[in-house]
């Protein structure tokens, strides 16, 4: 009995890959600057009059070139990656425990589920967690799939799914409507307004009301369905191959790749976000530069995504001490409950709801940057500091006994410490 006990147990610490922690943790950076950045920017929360008359406004246009090259969609790119990944790694320990693997990991999705739609309509609109967990489900299904199926097919959806979804549901009449009306100057101006007035059930009811119009009537959900599930299918096939398993006895081709990835997508992405903006300032005619735009961004997206992953992956295997990439472990390792918390920060920043500052409409790019980096640097020294005494993060513990139907030891042995 005590045998089938332990085969049924989490994961524990030792079992972890440190390169998922590194990379979980650099994502959750991007995501924070992304998310924090993009929801205070304009059309969501804020009117481009609004931010054009921000004396800061010459930076923020910089600053949001900076953030639109580096960081926006590959922050989301490399999250959605990682899942994949985990998603194998995780199976495949749960199997040689001789445990019933795939009904834990079935129980483990549906929870996240009920976490990520709870998240979804209490706290946060713009939650990635329900949609990960409902993805997963349809992952599950590619388990047995064959290696060239999970390539292939994951590469073509994440590289043209979502524009293809787009497109069909454009076609079809049935985004284009509901999203202009969610994004027209009243809409953002009704949610700003509920944002400010510091009503939690005003906020909740005009983010359901974006949610319904953006993301179930547009057709939006599916749009990144496609789009997440080509990542996860890439991340599986990934670590079925055992890559980030050996990182450190692959260090050799993580680098080679690095080299090559890193510049190259810098390159490509610099030119999409360059005719970005100069469309946007009417410089280019919008087509068919728009459209160009939009293409050289579907390659450099992987492209680049993949060279920061080959980048974190390639410091994480480097001997010697590495405080950059031990800190991003940190945070990474604790990713669940960091990925919530960056929602209050957010909430906290641009919302009047509590003691929130309300700075939606009255902060530009550039002083969002650097509180999302404060935040961040907080969240490494939080991180550390509860992992000092605790084996996991408070969320990661309630989701571990949910699954499992019995508690883990949460926190460290005395002995650790020493």
């Amino acid at each position: 009995m005590a045998e089938a006990s332990n085969q049924n147990a989490p994961v524990s610490g030792n079992d972890r890959v440190g390169a998922l922690d590194a990379l979980r943790g650099f994502a959750l950076l991007g995501v924070l600057i992304a998310n924090l950045t993009g929801f205070g920017g304009v059309d969501t929360l804020a009117t481009t009059e609004q931010l054009d008359s921000l004396p800061s406004a010459g930076l923020d246009t910089a600053t949001q070139f900076l953030v639109d090259w580096l960081v926006h969609d590959k922050a989301n790119t490399l999250f959605a990656f990682l899942f994949g990944v985990g998603f194998w790694i995780q199976l495949e320990r749960l199997r040689s425990r001789g445990s019933a693997a795939e009904r834990i990991y079935l129980r483990r999705l549906l929870i996240l589920l009920v976490f990520g739609l709870a998240h979804f309509y209490l706290l946060w609109p713009w939650d990635v967690l329900h949609l990960y967990a409902a993805t997963g489900l349809v992952l599950f299904a590619f388990r047995k799939a064959g290696d060239r199926t999970l390539l292939i097919g994951g590469l073509v959806l994440a590289v043209f799914g979502r524009f293809i979804a787009d497109q069909t549901l454009t076609a079809a009449g049935i985004s284009g409507p509901a999203f202009d009306a969610a994004y027209s100057d009243e809409a953002i101006l009704a949610r700003q307004a509920a944002s400010q007035s510091g009503d939690y059930f005003a906020w909740i009811a005009a983010t359901t009301r974006l949610t319904t119009l953006d993301w179930w009537a547009s057709g939006l959900a599916l749009s990144w369905f496609v789009y997440v599930l080509g990542r996860f299918m890439v991340g599986a096939w990934v670590a079925r191959r055992g890559w980030f398993q050996r990182a450190a006895e692959l260090k050799t081709y993580w680098r080679r790749w690095a080299l090559v990835a890193v510049p190259l997508g810098l390159t490509l992405e610099f030119a999409a976000v360059s005719i970005d903006f100069a469309v946007g300032d009417e410089r280019l005619a919008e087509a068919p530069w728009e459209v160009l735009a939009s293409f050289i961004h579907l390659l450099a997206l992987p492209v680049l995504a993949a060279g920061y992953a080959c980048m974190v992956v390639t410091a994480t295997s480097k001997t010697g001490p590495r405080p950059v990439t031990q800190a991003f472990a940190q945070v990474g390792r604790m990713a669940l409950t960091n990925y919530v918390i960056q929602s209050f920060i957010i909430g906290f920043i641009l919302l009047g709801v509590g003691p929130g500052l309300a700075l939606a409409g009255r902060a530009g790019a550039t002083l969002l940057l650097v509180l999302a980096l404060l935040a961040f640097a907080a969240q490494v020294v939080l991180s550390a500091l509860w992992l000092r005494h605790f084996a996991f993060g408070p969320l990661e513990w309630v989701w571990r006994a949910l699954t499992y139907g019995k508690a883990p030891r949460l926190r460290r042995a005395r002995a650790a410490f020493h």
